[in-house]
């Protein structure tokens, strides 16, 4: 098996306060993997010591099968990352944004053109960043991420505050990147956004993991109550076990065409972090 990412047992604390706690956990090369966590459960913190940034305390993580305290700028140079502090010029044009990081990156100045275009920016390539809406800046902090070509992508809540369709955008970016083999590493407090891209996630709480897995796995992990949640026609709702004993029940409403909707009851992300720490995610 190939790894992009691994962790063992990853430490560190600021002062006396462990932020993190013996992290561990694989990521597959080109696979979606998130983070899920609410403000302050350290996840920031660990995106920093998987890109070099921070050096932990006790542990060890690898980038690429290299010590992440060890990495030379070449092995930066496969690594994109959108952080929550944009790193943005204002007074810039997105076009000149884009130049100063190529250069940074060594990446040829005839990439942005095709880079802008790709990410919905280059209707807007001559406009200063202080005039771009809050989505566009997101997009533009993406496109930098993207330019290098990088085999693995760090990217800290890149659709946070932005509007549904700007995230739906931003989503199917992700989506064409890991079709190219492209390993991405997200952290969100998005349940839907998890459920829907990620291959594993990681749900962490006071700088611990509380769980690790596939996110259906996870849902029926938690899934108590298994039941069928039927709404009639009439306006009825009709709550019946998941199992073969409502089967005539079911059957009986579809043969009338009382059905209207039919779910099961499996919890959803957010729903098996309330249970495990007795709060959201916001």
């Amino acid at each position: 098996m190939s790894y992009a990412i691994t962790a063992n047992n990853l430490s560190i604390k600021f002062t006396d306060n462990w932020v993190l706690n013996d992290i561990s956990f694989e990521v597959q090369n080109g696979n979606i993997f998130g983070l899920l966590g609410p403000s302050g459960a350290g996840k920031t913190t660990l995106i920093k010591l998987l890109t070099g940034q921070l050096w932990q305390d006790r542990g060890v993580a690898e980038l690429l099968g290299k010590d992440t305290r060890k990495l030379t700028a070449l092995e930066h140079e496969q690594i994109g990352a959108m952080m929550d502090n944009y790193g943005l010029y204002d007074r810039l044009s997105v076009y000149d944004n884009m130049s100063f990081y190529a250069d940074i990156y060594h990446v040829s100045r005839g990439t942005i053109i095709d880079t802008l275009k790709s990410i919905g920016l280059y209707e807007a390539r001559n406009t200063a960043v202080s005039k771009l809406s809050k989505g566009m800046k997101n997009r533009l902090s993406l496109a930098r991420a993207l330019m290098n070509d990088a085999k693995i992508l760090f990217l800290d809540e890149p659709t946070s505050g932005l509007d549904p369709a700007t995230t739906k955008e931003i989503h199917n970016i992700l989506v064409e990147q890991k079709k190219k083999g492209t390993t991405i590493f997200l952290t969100t407090h998005n349940m839907f956004e998890a459920e829907s891209l990620c291959d594993y996630v990681i749900l962490l709480s006071k700088g611990s993991i509380i769980e690790y897995g596939k996110p259906a796995d996870i849902c029926r992990k938690y899934n108590h109550l298994n039941k069928l949640h039927i709404t009639l026609k009439d306006g009825r709702e009709i709550m019946l076990e998941n199992n073969s004993t409502s089967a005539s029940a079911v059957k009986d409403y579809l043969e009338k065409n009382m059905i209207d909707a039919i779910h099961s009851t499996e919890p959803t992300l957010e729903t098996a972090f309330i249970e495990l720490t007795g709060r959201g995610l916001e």
